[in-house]
């Protein structure tokens, strides 16, 4: 009789070690945003390269896959969501993922990940689509490839790319869930777009000096539980967070002297996405019990730490005085409800990450909108700023002033996060159905929040989210703690309850 528990041991040795290889990446990754000097992206470029095929020839030894066949063969792995079930049934499922990928095609998209990445950053900078375009068309070909090595039996080419973010969903399914949500959006922006009343948005462009932003911005984080024993805050180009591993959680925002909300706000939502790789079972590192469920509930700790937490009047009535003292220049006689409605305001805006609640799933629908030609090969990436602008323009009545406003103000598409973008609208929705079922669990949340208690939701959610790793997939995991399937019902009913009185349409 073979010794399954020997052989289940061997195969969590293998894989620590491919995951460990991989953070070693990670940490260079993170560097190359924050401080690594211009000059040195070429040479940045091979590191990773190398590292990427290393990592992949781990990651895709034989040897894996024989161990999981033995234990496959056993059957005494225990019920279906044990940790060695679990592991087994999700490393097989990246396992048969990545030996389709040839170490080449893994080694040239880690070299033009990089390099692209560059490009961008001097582009964006310079408003400059045709500098970037190179790169976007290597980049597109280059994921092309990957979906055809994938394979996407029935679907589409974005299937298979959809798979690394969000496991088993398809665009067909994702598109079904985002067309109730947009005709329900669009009433929701218009209605407002009417309404007579309009905050003084003026306050969160007063002058906010730089440091002062940074130790409020950390101490908000550290408020909420992000430890800073296990991690930092740096700036970078884009906003990001990058788990090395158990330990160290890198989070990164960008700073505006003179606009507040987006270093602030860009900050809980990263500490949303710390908070849960924080909560990880460290011991469980690199099996799929120590890892997330998917980009869609990542997104979702992100989204309801930064708006169902941060933009909450509770949230303020705790933090509002520190953040006059903290900036006395620019808040000292403003009155709490007129801060809490300026950064609640709603209105159509160009930039992604500094839109509000309700527009925000719209510039997400855009994004999914366009990436799905592009992939299939009907969007040339040369005409992208074109479409682009059309969309946005049929979206959200505004024209795009220039690329960095329009299509260059993403990394994701230079970093090849092609398939990423519509996990950020499942992860609206995941928070809503989350933070709904953690109020009835926990009791009245605005009141602890108003009481600066933070650690009841956050245990609830390392209870019923963090702790699990890969336990289930995204959709058994939300009808398991909300009781009830993915659904646009929950956002929607959250934000006519925050908006409606806001913009008196209640």
């Amino acid at each position: 009789m073979p010794d399954t528990q020997a052989i289940y041991q061997d195969l969590l040795t293998h894989l620590r070690g491919a995951a460990v290889l991989g953070s070693c990446a990670s940490v260079l990754g993170w560097d190359e945003q924050t401080y690594l000097p211009a000059a040195g992206a070429d040479h940045r470029a091979e590191q990773l390269a190398v590292l990427a095929g290393l990592t992949h020839e781990r990651a895709t030894a034989p040897r894996i896959g024989d161990l999981l066949a033995e234990l496959e063969g056993g059957g005494e792995l225990g019920a279906p969501n044990s940790a060695m079930a679990v592991n087994v049934r999700e490393s097989r499922h990246s396992y048969d993922r990545v030996t389709k990928l040839p170490r080449t095609l893994v080694e040239e998209l880690s070299r033009t990940t990089t390099l692209a990445q560059t490009a961008w950053v001097t582009a964006r900078k310079r408003s400059d689509f045709a500098e970037f375009l190179p790169w976007l068309e290597k980049m597109v070909g280059l994921k092309r490839q990957q979906a055809e090595a994938l394979g996407y039996s029935g679907g589409v080419p974005y299937d298979a790319l959809l798979d690394e973010f969000e496991p088993g969903a398809s665009a067909r399914e994702i598109a079904a869930t985002f067309a109730p949500l947009r005709d329900e959006l669009v009433k929701l922006v218009d209605a407002i777009q009417g309404s007579a009343r309009r905050p003084d948005i003026s306050l969160l462009s007063r002058r906010f000096p730089l440091e002062q932003q940074r130790q409020f911005a950390e101490s908000a984080a550290e408020k909420i539980g992000f430890d800073f024993q296990a991690g930092r805050l740096d700036v970078a180009p884009h906003p990001f967070c990058s788990g090395m591993g158990p330990g160290d959680c890198r989070l990164t925002t960008r700073y505006n002297p003179q606009h507040f909300p987006g270093a602030f706000f860009g900050v809980l939502h990263e500490a949303g996405h710390g908070l849960y790789e924080q909560g990880l079972d460290r011991a469980a590192f690199g099996s799929p019990m120590g890892e997330t469920v998917s980009l869609g509930i990542h997104e979702s700790q992100s989204r309801l730490w930064e708006n169902f937490v941060g933009r909450s009047r509770a949230f303020w009535q705790h933090f509002f005085t520190p953040a006059q003292q903290a900036f006395p220049e620019a808040l000292s006689g403003v009155p709490l409800d007129d801060w809490c409605a300026a950064i609640n305001d709603v209105r159509p805006s160009f930039i992604r990450v500094e839109a509000d609640e309700v527009t925000y799933n719209l510039h997400i629908m855009l994004r999914f909108e366009l990436e799905q030609p592009l992939m299939s090969g009907d969007l040339p990436p040369a005409d992208l700023p074109a479409v682009w602008n059309e969309t946005f323009t049929r979206f959200f009545g505004l024209i795009p002033p220039d690329a960095a406003h329009g299509c260059l103000q993403d990394i994701h598409w230079s970093a090849g996060l092609i398939g990423y973008f519509p996990t950020y609208a499942l992860g609206n929705m995941y928070a809503a159905q989350f933070f709904d079922a953690a109020q009835r669990d926990l009791g009245d949340l605005p009141a602890q929040f108003a009481r600066g208690e933070f650690q009841p939701l956050l245990g609830w959610l390392r209870k019923n989210i963090h702790s699990r790793g890969k336990q289930l997939r995204a959709g058994e995991l939300v009808q398991l703690v909300t009781g009830a399937p993915l659904s646009h019902r929950g956002l929607m009913a959250h934000l006519h309850r925050k908006f409606d009185p806001l913009f008196g349409l209640a």
